[in-house]
């Protein structure tokens, strides 16, 4: 936080979803002589354990709320379509990744959506109630999924006529929507709380100190987000296009429920897709929870398809038959290495298309392997090439500033040098756009300068500077302090920062270079200059 003090980016939710394992690997760790912090081996165990539990319960509940609108042997073809031909069976499968809250929302979706239909169908308080608890639990796990509320809200709603229903309805039970809207709200504050126990605040942004991640309402990259060969949706996960097709079939034939559904879809769809974070994942894992609401329509475009003839019938079955033979095989490969979950392109895409090893020299293919330790290192500068983006040499150029700080008392090329001092804390810097630098997925930048220290550094620090900035706000900061190297004094030394392009947020974020001084006594700096690097054709 700007305080310095420290909060929990991440909401609450699954801390709750998680307490019971977390309880039971407590007693176990104390009866067995384990450390009893929350992290041995008991509670890992333990958590694993209640996610295959948790993802069993998903497709229970889902078959439940399937069975409502489809026959037996529908229901069972929507499972398998979801659990085999999507990327269901990695991320909420029996792999550790169904830890994450996408195998606990699909779970939550599949309850709230089987409880709005019996609540419509049977107007009983209990079903009232399980909404609220369940919408509590959803936002309090992801709080964008607050749209969750529009699928009761708008259920049963298909023209004006459905619309003044549903508004009788809700007078007449005025009472249990009162209770499932407290009972959710109660669920919810318990992060309210929290935020303003630790922060001050009931509200409070936590990704706020890292711009490199967030929304992007005004440019959201959908297209890319569905069809992009990193991870997209529709390239890794291409069956449940079907499903979106079924929208038109839900609509034909059970229109009523059709609107809750498809605006929900598309909202949905547009606040996952603003999010931009890199974050490993086979396909787009953000969409599994909405495989809930997918389903329904699948079901549709499933029931209208047995209608056909045989001759429909068979070719629709033996599409669906390779799609999920192909994501069979293409969960093998992201399990086995031959799929990257962050670094796939489309040339490597199809250079390993069916293939259970990684051809020779393939890798390359791959998106740049980015390090994850602060101080980066510039490796294979022999397949780059370099240019000089710009350089300061800080001679006078009539400015006050220039008249002001330009000295003549040292300089390492030309005339004049840049001094800084307790006034001169920041110094003029070298800025370009992301689309500037590259038309890559990266480069390289080399920063460098001369320094020339008359005080000991360690008393007089300073530091050069290599930032990116989204809309003023700095993501993957960078220094070099000259107090933890070795300098010479009154003596020129060269310092400089390898450091490679994040992600960016747009195209337009701004590569920033500058020197920041936070000593007291003089210090001349000179030749501040940015290198490019950008990776061979």
């Amino acid at each position: 936080m700007p305080s310095g003090d420290w909060v929990m980016r991440y909401t609450m939710g699954m801390a709750v979803l998680y307490s019971p394992a977390f309880f039971v690997g407590h007693i176990v760790a104390g009866m067995f002589g384990f450390a009893t912090d929350g992290f041995s081996e008991p509670y890992q165990y333990a958590v694993l354990v209640e996610s295959i539990i948790i993802t069993i319960f998903g497709l229970i509940f889902m078959r439940k709320l399937l069975l409502e609108f489809f026959r037996d042997r529908i229901t069972a073809a929507i499972l398998l379509v979801l659990v085999l031909g999507t990327n269901f069976l990695y991320h909420n499968g029996f792999f550790a990744a169904n830890l994450m809250n996408h195998n606990y929302l699909f779970l939550l979706y599949a309850m709230l959506l089987l409880f709005t239909f019996r609540w419509h169908k049977t107007y009983q308080v209990k079903y009232m109630v399980l909404i609220g608890v369940v919408v509590g639990l959803i936002v309090l796990s992801r709080p964008p999924e607050l749209i969750c509320i529009l699928i009761p809200v708008l259920w049963g709603i298909k023209n004006k006529t459905s619309l003044k229903e549903k508004l009788s309805i809700l007078q007449k039970y005025k009472f249990q929507i009162v209770l499932g809207g407290v009972i959710a709200f109660a669920i919810g504050f318990a992060q309210l709380a929290y935020y303003k126990i630790f922060t001050g605040s009931f509200l409070f942004y936590t990704y706020g100190a890292d711009p490199g991640v967030g929304f992007d309402f005004l440019a959201p990259p959908t297209l890319p987000f569905l069809f992009g060969f990193r991870k997209g949706w529709l390239i890794y996960t291409p069956i449940l296009i079907f499903a979106i097709i079924g929208f038109y079939y839900l609509y034909k034939r059970n229109k009523p429920i059709f609107y809750s559904l498809f605006i929900f879809f598309v909202i949905n769809l547009y606040i996952v897709s603003s999010w931009l974070t890199h974050g490993a994942s086979f396909s787009q894992k953000n969409m599994i929870q909405s495989f809930a609401i997918l389903a329904i329509p699948l079901g549709y475009l499933f029931t209208y398809l047995r209608e056909q003839r045989r001759f429909v019938k068979f070719s629709f079955i033996s599409i669906f038959v390779l799609l999920i033979l192909l994501n069979l095989f293409q969960t093998w490969q992201i399990l086995f290495g031959v799929l990257h979950p962050s670094r796939m392109t489309r040339a490597y895409y199809f250079a390993i298309f069916g293939k259970t090893r990684v051809p020779e020299n393939r890798k390359k293919l791959l998106l740049v392997e980015r390090q994850v330790t602060y101080d980066e290192v510039f490796q294979h500068q022999e397949e780059y090439n370099g240019r000089i983006l710009q350089n300061l040499d800080f001679e006078d150029d009539g400015t006050d500033y220039a008249g002001k700080y330009y000295s003549d008392f040292v300089a390492r090329s030309g005339k004049t040098s840049l001094r800084m001092d307790s006034t001169n804390i920041f110094s003029p810097g070298i800025t370009a756009r992301y689309r500037d630098i590259t038309d890559n997925d990266h480069a390289w930048i080399r920063a460098s300068a001369y320094i020339y220290p008359v005080v000991d550094p360690k008393a007089n620090p300073l530091a050069m500077v290599v930032t990116f900035q989204h809309k003023g706000a700095n993501y993957k900061y960078r220094t070099v302090n000259i107090e933890n190297l070795d300098l010479k004094l009154n003596e020129w030394n060269r310092i400089s920062l390898d450091y490679m392009t994040p992600f960016p947020r747009s195209g337009k974020d701004n590569l920033s270079v500058y020197m920041w001084h936070r000593g007291k006594q003089e210090i001349y700096i000179d030749n501040l200059q940015v290198e490019v690097f950008e990776r061979k054709e």
